[in-house]
């Protein structure tokens, strides 16, 4: 398995498990009590991943990137599942964007 198809599955299994635990009980599951707080919530733990993420970076901490990027992209999509935003619409977008440039694509965005 290449490591795409590995991230896509482990991302895949992930995101179906956050689905399955919205509306569990918040008093036994992290994933639970995140999605019973709402979309804002999930978005301030979203950002404090990311400023980890960053830090990490910044100390050139490979280990610390790699597991802070887990919990990025673990709380990212809890964000998504707490704002009612399929897997699928971000895919159509990331594909929407292929082969086009960069600095293309973000001129052709409305203000």
């Amino acid at each position: 398995m290449s490591d795409s198809q590995r991230f896509a599955t482990a991302l895949g299994r992930l995101s179906a498990t956050i689905a399955e635990r919205q509306g569990d009980d918040p008093s036994q599951s992290y994933t639970a009590k995140l999605l019973s707080q709402g979309a804002v919530k999930a978005a301030q733990k979203l950002g404090e991943e990311a400023i980890e993420t960053a830090l990490a970076a910044a100390l050139k901490d490979a280990d610390g990137v790699a597991s802070e990027s887990a919990d990025l992209i673990y709380h990212w999509l809890v964000l998504l599942q707490a704002a009612g935003v399929p897997l699928d619409a971000v895919a159509a977008k990331l594909e929407a964007r292929e082969g086009q440039s960069g600095l293309a694509e973000k001129a052709s965005r409305k203000p």
